[in-house]
């Protein structure tokens, strides 16, 4: 299935004008978007086998900052998905107003 045009133009803002889209990741998948330091990743669908693939690809990313934008509505289910991935980072909403810190379970 294609992306969707929001998904598309979400990526390409986090990845920014340095940064780079689709980054291969071990095991044949690819990380949607990074940016120095950051790794980002994109989850629209809301689903929580979704999320917690989007999860575990930031994981594999070796980032230090680590980063999952979801629709307002999934950011509490984005941030369970993080905590059960054992992983710290941000979780935005699409437009970025809004940010939550996950912190990483010890």
């Amino acid at each position: 299935m294609s992306e969707s045009t929001s998904h598309r133009r979400a990526k390409a803002k986090a990845a920014g004008k340095l940064g780079q889209t689709e980054v291969p990741l071990p095991g044949g998948r690819r990380l949607d978007a990074e940016n120095r330091g950051r790794a980002t990743e994109v989850e629209r669908s809301g689903s929580r086998a979704g999320l917690g693939l989007a999860a575990r690809r930031l994981r594999s990313s070796r980032k230090p900052q680590k980063v999952l934008q979801v629709p307002q509505k999934d950011m509490d289910a984005a941030a369970e998905a993080m905590r059960n991935a054992d992983i710290g980072g941000t979780v935005k909403n699409m437009s970025g107003s809004k940010r939550r810190t996950v912190r990483k379970p010890k």
